[in-house]
């Protein structure tokens, strides 16, 4: 998977998908981050921590992966520009049309519940459209867990997700839970797809 995280939200959930894909007999789940466009001094006065040391990802590296679950902050109700700014830089991968019929998923943290849990996603999946990939959504596969009331849950059927608050807030156990289950659901779709190829 493929993500962007400026203060550590969408990195949690990451971690959590990559082990639940890990747990898919016959699986390599990797973790990717995109470049930060953003200078050091910036980040720096944004309070944001220093980033991981996940490896930063390339355009071309996507062609190699069997499925991407593409995980990124909003920033009004849509994805965050750094991995916009990655995506715009994949035009050599839709002239040859490379990531066609590869399937995708996607996850996402914002900053309260009416700040893009479904617009994020759902204004995401149009650069999936215009590379071909096949949209992988959780649904209700979560169980009870879609239908949380008496505790703060982000995600949706169209992916995992935390709700950030003013920073401090980080994924909750159940969060948590749903990203582990995005992981192992869309690994588990993905290798039907490339043992069917």
């Amino acid at each position: 998977m493929m993500y962007y995280s400026m203060y550590g939200h969408v990195e949690k959930l990451a971690e959590e998908i990559k082990k639940g894909a890990s747990t898919v007999e016959g699986v390599e789940a990797k973790m990717w981050q995109v470049p930060e466009t953003l200078p050091e001094e910036v980040l720096g006065k944004m309070g944001a921590p220093p980033k991981s040391d996940v490896p930063i990802i390339t355009p071309n590296e996507l062609a190699e992966a069997d499925g991407i679950i593409f995980g990124f902050p909003t920033r009004f109700g849509m994805m965050a520009a750094q991995f916009k700014a990655f995506l715009d830089a994949t035009g050599g991968l839709w002239r040859a049309q490379q990531l066609a019929g590869k399937p995708a998923g996607i996850f996402y943290s914002t900053g309260s519940q009416g700040g893009g849990q479904e617009t994020t996603p759902l204004t995401a999946i149009t650069q999936l459209v215009h590379h071909g990939m096949i949209f992988v959504p959780i649904g209700y596969t979560f169980g009870a867990g879609m239908f949380e009331m008496e505790k703060v849950k982000g995600g949706s059927p169209y992916g995992a997700g935390t709700y950030a608050g003013d920073g401090s807030r980080f994924p909750s156990e159940i969060e948590l839970e749903q990203a582990f289950h995005q992981g192992k659901y869309f690994a588990g779709i993905a290798k039907k797809f490339k043992s069917s190829s």
